[in-house]
């Protein structure tokens, strides 16, 4: 099941601030773990989907990428958000 318009609005209202905020780190980066939590539970099904194991690799790289960004514009943002979100470190 994809991500509903509303789900997405959401999450951009929690963690983005408001519904139109979508461009906000701390939104992206939950946008991008609700999609990493859905093709995780689709690959467990199935193993052999090797696109769908393709976008999830992307989808961690660039989630990485923005943490790293959060982290060095921010600390006490990243740190809020990683505890938040039940990311690790």
């Amino acid at each position: 099941m994809q991500l509903t318009a509303e789900s997405k609005k959401q999450i951009f209202k929690k963690f983005g601030g408001a519904e139109t905020n979508t461009g906000s780190t701390e939104a992206q980066v939950a946008m991008f773990t609700e999609r990493i939590n859905h093709i995780s539970d689709h690959l467990k099904g199935q193993r052999k989907d090797k696109s769908a194991e393709l976008s999830l690799i992307k989808l961690v790289g660039k989630r990485r990428s923005l943490l790293n960004y959060l982290a060095h514009q921010d600390i006490f943002k990243y740190r809020a958000l990683i505890k938040e979100l039940g990311l690790r470190k």
